[in-house]
C-alpha cells in the first residue's frame, strides 16, 4: 500500500471534511440569536478536527503527528457533546450526524495506532 503523499489523499480527512460541510449547512438554519453561541462553537470544534489532522499529517516526528491527532480526538468528543445539545433543544435530529462522526473517530484511532506501530 503506497503512503499518502498530502492529507488530502487520506480518506479520514475527506470524511471529516465532507463532515464539516454537514455541520455549516446544519448550522445555517438555526436560529440567529444561536450565531454567538452554538453555531459557532460547532463550527469551531469540528472545523478542528480536520486542521488538526491536515497540520499533525506535515509534521516529521511521530510524536508531533499524535500529539496534533489527539487534538482532533479531543474535538471529536466536543463536536459529539454539541450534537447532542442540538438535538436535546430540538434545533435538528442529529443522529445520523452522531454515527458519521462516530466512524470519523474510529478510523482516527486506527490511524494513530498505526502511527504508533511505524
Amino acid at each position: 500500500m503506497e503512503r499518502s503523499k498530502c492529507f488530502e489523499d487520506v480518506i479520514l480527512w475527506q470524511k471529516a471534511h465532507k463532515f464539516v460541510l454537514s455541520i455549516y449547512k446544519m448550522t445555517s438554519e438555526f436560529p440567529k440569536s444561536e450565531i454567538y453561541g452554538i453555531t459557532s462553537q460547532i463550527r469551531r470544534a469540528e472545523v478542528s478536527i480536520s486542521a488538526n489532522f491536515a497540520e499533525g499529517f506535515q509534521k516529521k516526528s511521530n510524536t508531533d503527528k499524535l500529539r496534533y491527532y489527539n487534538i482532533a480526538q479531543g474535538s471529536i468528543n466536543e463536536t459529539k457533546y454539541y450534537l447532542i445539545l442540538i438535538m436535546d433543544l430540538n434545533y435538528f435530529d442529529t443522529t445520523i450526524l452522531i454515527e458519521e462522526l462516530k466512524e470519523v473517530g474510529k478510523m482516527l484511532s486506527s490511524y494513530m495506532i498505526a502511527i504508533k506501530k511505524y
